[in-house]
This record gives structure tokens, C-alpha cells and sequence, in this order.
């Protein structure tokens, strides 16, 4: 890991030349976190109102990783329709990659907070630039956890998701030694799964699973972690039904503001079996099994 001191002194340097910290030595508190990255709690002084912030760190390859983080909370910012923390510099330091952001006090929250949310989350899926949005992808390639997103723009959505979504992962996963006996199958049919919905493209979350949202103290939804970019809304809404799911109050606020289409629950196993193929390339075991269960069952809806 290299000089922890050494570490902590370039990033307290960053934090000052961007406005912040203080003169003190910052303290730095491990914190719970996810498995890509390490995070930690950075505190300068033991005063009520002493400045503190959330940093992560990675290999120092991790960098364009977090380069891109950052420009994803600066994006889904812009458009003032949810909360996320907002990134206060990055860099590398000596063998390490940092990330610095806002730190935010998480709280319980309550049915309202996550009617809220899912309030919020609608207006983000809404929100357009004055200029219109009228393709798929982003402005730079990211990442989903530690895997490389492809975001080059397509005019089409049905493109878009069969080759920088599906297909991507698919030719990851056969690399990694998966077994996909349908695979091709699959990617012919998308087509048809996806005949008749013609998405206007949303600037999405990208990885919105509930270890990405939040309700602080104050009772304010955010949303932390992204993976971003326009793509159709209903990406976003399936996978907050993986990995544990979102109270029922965040989708009875979501549908104040935005209804969803016939054939969604088609459509959110196509969306969710991109998540599923991410977790066998990060992590292997049974994932692969189950998008195999995952692609039969969306080759028989057809």
C-alpha cells in the first residue's frame, strides 16, 4: 500500500487546493464500504463543524475509474433533480488512486423519504438538456463496479443495449471461461423483446441497486455510486428490484410522476440479466447459472 502517511499528506494537500480541510493532519477512519474499492472517513479536527469528507481508494489504475465517478456525480448534479455527493478532487499518490467527496450523514428514513426518492428519481429520468437528447451512450466510457462500460453513442436503443450491454459482457464472460449455450440466441432475439418501445433516452444512475441509495439525517433521498448514462429509464427502475430491492414506497412516489409501459417485466429481465453477467465477471460462482436461467426464460417470451 506504500506510506500511509505519505498518502493522507498528498490528499490533504488536494482537499486545501480545492478550498477545503483545514491547517490541522487530517484523522482517517476506515468505513464500511463495497468490495472494489477501500473507503475511509477523513476528518481534520474534533470540532462540531471540523470539515470531513469520504475518500476511496484503489490501485493507482483505478484512477480513470474514479475520473469518470466523479464526472458521472457532476452530470446527474446538473440536472438539481436528486442528491448525490458532490466530488471534490482525485488524483493519484504514488501507488494509489484517490477519490474525494462531499460527506454525507446517512440516516434510516422513513416511507416519505422513499416516496421522495423515487419522486426524485423520475424528475432525473425526465430532466434533458435544452438542446434535447436524442442518443444513447455517454460522453466517455466508465465503469459497472471494476468492469469496463462501453458508452459509445447509438442512435438506436435496441443497438445500443444488444452490443455495449449484453453483448459486451457476454464476449467478457466467454473470456473468463462461462458457459452460454444460448447466447447467441439471445442476442438475435433482443429485437424482438424489444419490439415496439422506442425509449426516449434519460440520464440514468446506471448501477442503482439499494447499496446505492440513501436517505441522510435530514431526511434528503440521495443516490451515490453511478455508473451513468442515457439510456431507457426502465434500465434504472429493474435493477433496483436486484440485490434486495427498494421499499414499496419508492416506486408508488416514482409512479406520481412517471407510469410505466406494458411489457416492463419482460423488458427488466433483459435489463437486470446485464447486472447478473457483470456479477459472474466480477465475482464468477452462481451467477452464471443464473443468467443462463435468466436468457431461457426471456427466449421463451418470444
Amino acid at each position: 500500500m506504500g506510506n500511509l502517511s505519505a498518502l493522507w499528506s498528498t490528499i490533504a494537500r488536494a482537499i486545501r487546493e480545492q478550498g477545503g480541510g483545514s491547517a490541522e493532519s487530517p484523522t482517517a477512519r476506515s468505513v464500511g464500504g463495497g468490495c472494489i474499492n477501500q473507503t475511509y472517513r477523513l476528518s481534520f479536527g474534533d470540532a462540531a463543524n471540523t470539515p470531513v469528507y469520504f475518500v476511496k481508494l484503489n490501485q493507482a489504475s483505478g484512477l480513470e475509474m474514479f475520473t469518470a465517478e466523479a464526472a458521472a456525480l457532476r452530470d446527474l448534479a446538473t440536472t438539481q433533480a436528486i442528491k448525490v455527493p458532490q466530488p471534490l478532487c482525485y488524483g493519484q499518490a504514488g501507488d494509489r488512486a484517490y477519490l474525494v467527496l462531499e460527506w454525507l450523514e446517512l440516516g434510516r428514513g422513513n416511507h416519505e423519504a422513499w416516496a421522495q426518492l423515487g419522486r426524485n428519481l423520475a424528475q432525473l429520468h425526465r430532466w434533458q438538456p435544452a438542446s434535447g437528447q436524442r442518443a444513447f451512450g455517454w460522453w466517455r466510457g466508465n465503469t459497472i463496479g471494476s468492469t469496463p462500460q462501453p458508452n459509445d453513442w447509438a442512435d438506436d436503443w435496441v443497438t445500443f443495449w444488444t452490443e455495449r450491454r449484453i453483448g459486451f459482457q457476454l464476449q467478457l464472460a466467454q473470456r473468463r471461461g462461462g458457459h452460454f449455450p444460448e447466447a447467441d440466441r439471445l442476442l438475435a432475439a433482443i429485437p424482438s423483446l424489444l419490439k415496439g418501445h422506442r425509449p426516449q433516452p434519460a440520464l440514468l444512475h446506471g448501477d442503482l441497486w439499494s447499496g446505492n441509495a440513501a436517505v441522510m439525517v435530514d431526511g434528503t433521498p440521495v443516490i451515490f455510486d453511478p455508473a451513468t448514462y442515457w439510456g431507457d429509464r426502465e434500465a434504472d427502475l429493474a435493477m433496483t428490484e436486484l440485490f434486495g430491492g427498494f421499499p414499496n414506497s419508492f416506486y408508488q412516489g416514482y409512479g406520481e410522476v412517471n407510469s410505466l409501459e406494458s411489457g416492463y417485466e419482460i423488458r427488466k429481465d433483459l435489463y437486470n440479466l446485464y447486472h447478473i453477467l457483470n456479477h459472474f465477471n466480477l465475482f464468477g460462482g452462481g451467477y452464471g447459472s443464473q443468467a443462463n436461467g435468466m436468457i431461457h426464460r426471456l427466449l421463451k417470451d418470444c
